[in-house]
């Protein structure tokens, strides 16, 4: 194998694809990225038996084949080369020869035969999109996804495409995160994406209307992002019936800027700590809304004037929780609703239904 490309291209390509490769593995070529050189075009994939990247890379080949070379000692060397044209070359030992300008090196690869699989599938569905509409949708959602891999159907979020609207819900047992997107399509189907993945696509969607492709099977799916393709497993199971979950009224509604809520949030976090937190305790009367969180370290206090509709209420929640949701909201204002002391919080926009977040209240410690 020979070929010469542009080494800034070369360097995008494998500092994007090697997130999806494995740091430690028992198979030795998952560290690596598999390079194939035949036609016009250099085409890199890394993957994990999980999520799989791969893209092409414009390219002068010399000689057809393939290699797998380190991930890491690849990239690092191709960011520190001198000039912007590189050549690489294999023998037939598998020795790599890197070559620019004045620099050259000679480094050890593997056999591609080494190298799984990426998964191949049938269709069975698809849908287009902006890549600014799934890059919102996504980061408004994916902060709820679970950690826990007791219950591994909610490391994923739940992708639901009914009546030309998709719908993406995450949620942990402690918080929900819809989103809602017009989609133009027929389908009606559902699928849960990992959460891994997703935050890999994150670092791949651009802040434009370029159209995004997914390519939806059984078991696996694939997002065409730009000139990525990202393959990633299906979490099967049965997800929980969100719509059930959302209060079907609220007691009591709060309109409210995001940011001065988020700052009182805020103060009232310095108290708190996340290994023994502590709930912040609100009080919605009057004109009002009265903050305080007590823990080992102090307390503190703080008040909002805003306008309160319907019944009084005091209840508690993790800061944290609450943070996270209001830094993903995409309008300056929210609606808060609530339904007693022991009901979630629901976060939502003031007009329209394309977000909403749900917080888990914590139990008072003056409550019975």
């Amino acid at each position: 194998m020979k070929f010469s490309c542009l080494r800034s291209d070369l360097q995008s390509a494998i500092s994007n694809v090697s997130r999806a490769v494995s740091t430690k593995s028992t198979i030795p070529a998952l560290e690596g990225v598999l390079i194939k050189a035949y036609g016009e075009e250099l085409n890199i994939s890394g993957y994990n038996l999980e999520i799989g990247i791969t893209t092409d890379v414009e390219a002068t080949i010399q000689e057809q084949g393939e290699v797998v070379i380190s991930a890491k000692l690849f990239f690092d060397i191709v960011r520190n080369l001198p000039e912007e044209i590189l050549t690489v070359e294999t023998d037939d030992r598998l020795v790599i020869y890197i070559s620019c300008g004045a620099a050259d090196y000679k480094i050890t690869g593997m056999s591609s035969v080494e190298y799984p699989d990426l998964p191949s599938f049938e269709q069975t569905d698809g849908i287009t999109l902006p890549s600014k509409a799934l890059r919102e949708m996504i980061r408004q959602t994916v902060y709820a996804v679970s950690e826990n891999t007791s219950k591994p159907i909610y490391t994923g979020s739940l992708y639901e495409i009914e009546n030309s609207v998709l719908t993406i819900v995450a949620i942990d047992g402690y918080r929900m995160a819809i989103r809602r997107e017009n989609v133009s399509s027929d389908s009606q189907t559902s699928f849960i994406v990992p959460g891994k993945t997703q935050l890999e696509i994150l670092k791949l969607l651009g802040d434009d209307e370029e159209p995004v492709e997914i390519i939806i099977g059984q078991r696996h799916i694939t997002f065409q992002v730009n000139h990525y393709r990202v393959i990633s497993r299906l979490i099967e199971g049965i997800f929980i019936d969100y719509k059930t979950t959302v209060p079907a009224d609220a007691k009591t509604e709060v309109v409210i800027n995001v940011k001065r809520l988020m700052n009182s949030v805020e103060r009232m976090s310095l108290m708190n700590s996340d290994r023994m937190p502590s709930p912040v305790r609100c009080k919605f009367t009057g004109d009002e809304i009265r903050f305080s969180c007590a823990s080992a370290v102090g307390s503190a206090s703080d008040t909002i004037s805003v306008p309160i509709v319907g019944d009084k209420v005091e209840i508690g929640f993790n800061n944290r929780y609450m943070l996270d949701a209001l830094k993903n909201v995409d309008t300056d204002e929210v609606k808060l609703e609530l339904n007693g002391p022991v009901s979630p919080i629901v976060i939502k926009p003031v007009q329209g239904d394309n977000f909403l977040a749900l917080v888990v209240p914590m139990r008072l410690a003056n409550e019975i």
